[in-house]
């Protein structure tokens, strides 16, 4: 049964590690993101029966679908305190939203597979953590697919569309700017090819689709994309959630200035009003 609206689609940050629940220093340098993502559902007209997630930390030979009931936490990072590896997130998966998920993409010529026991990567569930701490709306993860080819996650965020009028909020769960080398752990000044990336994406997810989609398969192109991605798969979640967005428009819904880069977050077809 379809929902009044749709829900947006939405690409959205998920930090460093386990960033916003440990001392960091400088104090406060993750502040501002961990206060929006807190904030984010408030911003939704209709409230989800249901989260897709496609994180940057899950790559694999075809798109993978997470169909496990119950589905535990994969603490993939290292280096960081000990209290991280036992951080909770007891979020209910669903079979059927996982179905689902593979019919439309079996419907859209798209091959796909299932997995049943890896846990949800902390792209997943380090910031649901804070935009849903209750963990009471059921959760699904799909995977990125190896080769990291623009156009085939924008082919399959098209063929997700319909979840969002199903109740689905999909998320794209990565970083607009994504250089290891590049940071900076004293919040210094902003590097400039990032700056010149964040602003080619703002510019972008606001252009109608076919010139938007165009433009996010050549993203390569852009000024400062390489620098500001030397791999591209921080960047793909969001070529997932642009094509979930039909002919919706996107805007940058947040953006915070962190460890010397500009970081965004993405919507389509949300009511800003």
């Amino acid at each position: 049964m379809s929902t009044i609206r749709p829900l947006p689609s939405i690409f959205l940050p998920h930090g460093a590690g386990p960033c916003f629940f440990m001392d960091w220093s400088p104090t406060g340098t993750w502040d501002r993101m961990a206060d929006w993502l807190r904030g984010l559902i408030g911003q939704l007209a209709v409230a989800p029966k249901a989260i897709l997630v496609v994180s940057a930390h899950w790559e694999a030979p075809e798109f993978t679908v997470n169909t496990q009931a119950a589905p535990g936490l994969l603490f993939d990072y290292s280096g960081f305190p000990e209290h991280t590896y036992s951080l909770s997130w007891p979020a209910a998966g669903s079979t059927e939203l996982a179905a689902r998920v593979r019919d439309l993409l079996a419907a859209a010529g798209i091959d796909s597979a299932a997995d049943d026991r890896r846990g949800l990567d902390h792209g997943v569930f380090i910031p649901l953590k804070l935009v849903f701490p209750h963990a009471d709306v059921p959760v699904v993860q799909l995977s990125l697919r190896r080769g990291l080819d623009p156009a085939e996650h924008l082919a399959m965020g098209r063929a997700l569309a319909p979840l969002r009028a199903q109740g689905v909020l999909i998320i794209g769960s990565g970083m607009s700017f994504h250089n290891m080398q590049r940071f900076r752990r004293d919040n210094g000044p902003v590097d400039a090819d990032s700056e010149r990336f964040d602003a080619w994406l703002r510019e972008t997810v606001s252009l109608p689709r076919k010139q938007r989609d165009q433009r996010l398969i050549d993203w390569a192109q852009a000024p400062g994309a390489r620098a500001s991605h030397p791999r591209e798969e921080h960047l793909l979640p969001l070529h997932v959630v642009a094509g979930a967005a039909g002919g919706d428009a996107g805007a940058r819904i947040f953006e915070d200035r962190v460890l010397g880069s500009a970081q965004s977050a993405f919507a389509f077809g949300l009511d800003q009003r």
